[in-house]
């Protein structure tokens, strides 16, 4: 008995062949102009980022932000933001990963779970610079050619249009309001 006596096809195609994610906590480093006093606020702004696949279960994300903080200086009775370019680096490992793809050409999508965001901002004790803590997380995927074995039913059959009975019962055209737009246009 052969393979198609048994009714059965492959069908090949793309899908999900690997998963991963990653949440990630930074400190960063600002250095302002001047001596801070106070943090009045922080907020991060312009998150860009890029992605792909380096070996058989890594994805890599590369991408940047920028952190603006607004302090005080001059004993409280100045104020300014400074703003930096913060640049990252992260290693995703795929922890779901399908080992029986067709070839190496993959697409790989990454979604962000949670933006970069300010967790907490503070004036460094030592010198004058502002410690800024940073949380981010990603999902990745890697999409690839796989092959998926379906089982024909032989019995199975097509539907077509024609198969269809778009018409309306006595029952259900006996319900139908004639008046219907006549109503809406009312109100």
């Amino acid at each position: 008995m052969s393979f198609l006596d048994q009714e059965y096809r492959e069908i090949i195609t793309k899908a999900v062949i690997g998963k991963g994610r990653k949440f990630t906590q930074d400190t960063n480093t600002i250095t302002p102009s001047h001596r801070p006093s106070s943090i009045l606020g922080c907020w991060v702004i312009n998150h860009l980022y890029n992605a792909k696949k380096v070996g058989n279960d890594i994805v890599e994300v590369n991408g940047s932000y920028d952190v603006n903080v607004w302090y005080s200086y001059n004993d409280n009775t100045k104020t300014e933001v400074v703003t930096e370019r913060v640049n990252y680096y992260d290693k995703i490992k795929l922890s779901v990963k399908d080992e029986h793809t067709l070839g190496d050409e993959v697409e790989v999508f990454a979604k962000v779970i949670q933006q970069p965001n300010c967790l907490e901002c503070k004036i460094a004790s030592h010198d004058h610079k502002i410690k800024v803590e940073v949380e981010r997380e990603f999902l990745v995927e890697v999409i690839g050619e796989t092959k998926v074995t379906v089982k024909v039913d032989p019995k199975g059959t097509v539907a077509d249009d024609d198969d269809w009975d778009f018409e309306l019962s006595d029952e259900e055209f006996e319900n139908v309001d004639p008046d219907f737009l006549a109503n809406i246009e009312e109100e």
